[in-house]
């Protein structure tokens, strides 16, 4: 078995793929258009193909907005600056909705940040 994506629907396409390869540095891999099934699906990852972990964003056509549901949680990021990196979120427009700082109950410092839909990013410093 191999991690090979998750995917999310997203509200409006381009946005997102700017902010997941813009904001969050991932590599635009495939984008590919299913008229046919009115749908479009971007595949994003700091690797180099879609053999590598992606997140697959999926654009039905018409669909503007989705309920994101309680049952969802998080995507998970880590880096090696995480005050650096919610500032470069934020200079590019995006939202910190917890700032860096101790995970409650331990030590390990996270931030959580939200996509363009709504989806939260946590964000967690491993030097």
């Amino acid at each position: 078995m191999k991690y090979l994506h998750t995917m999310i629907r997203v509200n409006h396409l381009e946005e997102s793929i700017s902010f997941y390869t813009d904001v969050l540095g991932m590599n635009l891999i495939s984008k590919s258009d299913y008229p046919e099934g009115e749908f479009t699906l971007a595949f994003l990852s700091y690797g180099k193909s879609k053999d590598d972990p992606c997140i697959e964003l999926t654009y039905n056509y018409g669909k503007h907005s989705y309920d994101l549901g309680n049952a969802f949680g998080h995507i998970a990021l880590s880096t090696d600056n995480i005050a650096a990196m919610c500032d470069k979120v934020r200079h590019k427009g995006g939202k910190v909705v917890r700032e860096p700082g101790p995970m409650k109950h331990g030590t390990t410092v996270i931030a959580f940040i939200e996509d363009p839909n709504g989806y939260k990013i946590e964000l967690i410093e491993r030097k």
